[in-house]
């Protein structure tokens, strides 16, 4: 096997903490010698053990001469555990393969230097790509400070989201919801409005994927019409309500069943969503998952603040007068309409889900 392919199993390790790795990024590495692996293991949660240390400790003194396939690069500091280069360099091994570099400011270049300054041959960038492609959250966030946002929505084939009288119970099927389950497994917020939750009541947990967190469910409700006996208020997990102004009796009443009232600016048309996202990096979310009707839905893709669309398409047709999907501003020409560039398009039962990407602004 070459860099490869060690490194492509390195990468299906690092998916076993795709649930759990948060706020840290997956991590899996592999450690080979003389042609066979040794040791391998992959980054489950912050605050236990790195891949490399666990496929050092798998290894034992057979990681001495041996090269590290790891899919970022390794850590040089001390955070919630040691540096991951002190423990490579302890155990001898002779070369490290990193698929990316860590843009971490903490890391950034000083775990590879470190290693290069302890005589240990480096490569970067084997299968960079793939790398990037598992951690899109936590490589945004330490770019931008934001975490990586989903919009999903679920639609008939001529894009209603709801009858006219709001009843959307359910437009897909359950392959398609089992689907959604793992895109909030996979998210630390889950954020909608409250006509979502005044139409729905909806619970806004993971269900049926073993091991998963309960994400942050984030209510937009600038009025506080939120009820206190809303049914996400007496899950399991936390639930932020984001407002203007927390203070008064109903701001209260909802803090009293176990909300987070939190304040921020307003906007003509509610809460900033730019100092929403601010404030979930602050919270260390890496991947926030937008769960709303169509006037919230369609104010992260107005305002630009949408990394990636999932849109669940049932081959139903709810006619006229139906909601829609999305609450757009009116487009007057056809070069200001919003493109958007496919990523798949996949079968869950009788559904399609197409995720796409909306494409950069001029």
């Amino acid at each position: 096997m070459d860099d490869l392919a060690w490194m492509r199993r390195a990468l299906a390790l690092a998916e076993g903490g795709r649930y759990t790795a948060a706020p840290n990024p997956l991590v899996g590495c592999v450690l080979v010698r003389d042609g066979q692996p040794v040791g391998q293991g992959f980054h489950r949660r912050a605050g236990e053990g790195h891949a490399e240390v666990l496929a050092l400790a798998e290894a034992g003194p057979r990681a001495a001469g041996a090269t590290a396939y790891v899919t970022l690069e390794p850590c040089a500091h001390h955070g919630r555990t040691p540096p991951c280069v002190e423990a490579l360099i302890g155990a001898g091994v002779a070369r490290v393969v990193a698929a990316m570099a860590d843009p971490n400011p903490r890391v950034a270049g000083q775990g590879l230097a470190q290693l290069r300054a302890a005589d240990i041959a480096v490569d970067c960038g084997v299968l960079a790509d793939e790398a990037a492609a598992l951690n899109p959250g936590f490589l945004k966030r330490m770019a931008t400070g934001r975490p990586y946002v989903r919009v999903k929505m679920a639609q008939s084939l001529d894009g209603h989201s709801a009858l006219a009288d709001g009843a959307s119970r359910w437009i897909t099927g359950p392959a398609a919801r089992a689907d959604v389950q793992r895109w909030r497994a996979r998210s630390q917020a889950i954020v909608t409005g409250v006509g979502t939750v005044l139409a729905d009541d909806p619970q806004l947990t993971v269900r049926d994927v073993p091991d998963a967190p309960q994400p942050l469910r984030v209510v937009l409700d600038s009025r506080l019409s939120a009820p206190p006996d809303a049914r996400l208020l007496r899950e399991p997990g936390a639930t932020l309500i984001v407002t203007r102004s927390p203070d008064g009796g109903r701001g209260a009443d909802l803090a009293a069943a176990g909300a987070e009232m939190f304040a921020l600016p307003g906007t003509a048309h509610g809460v900033d969503l730019g100092a929403l996202l601010d404030e979930l990096g602050r919270r260390e979310c890496n991947e926030v998952l937008v769960e709303a009707g169509p006037r919230v839905a369609g104010a992260f893709l107005a305002a630009g603040l949408t990394d990636e669309l999932i849109v669940y398409v049932a081959p139903h047709l709810l006619g006229q007068g139906a909601r829609p999907a999305f609450e757009l501003p009116a487009v007057a020409r056809m070069a200001d309409r919003l493109d958007l560039t496919p990523l798949d398009v996949l079968s869950f039962g009788p559904d399609l889900r197409l995720r796409l990407r909306p494409a950069a602004r001029a």
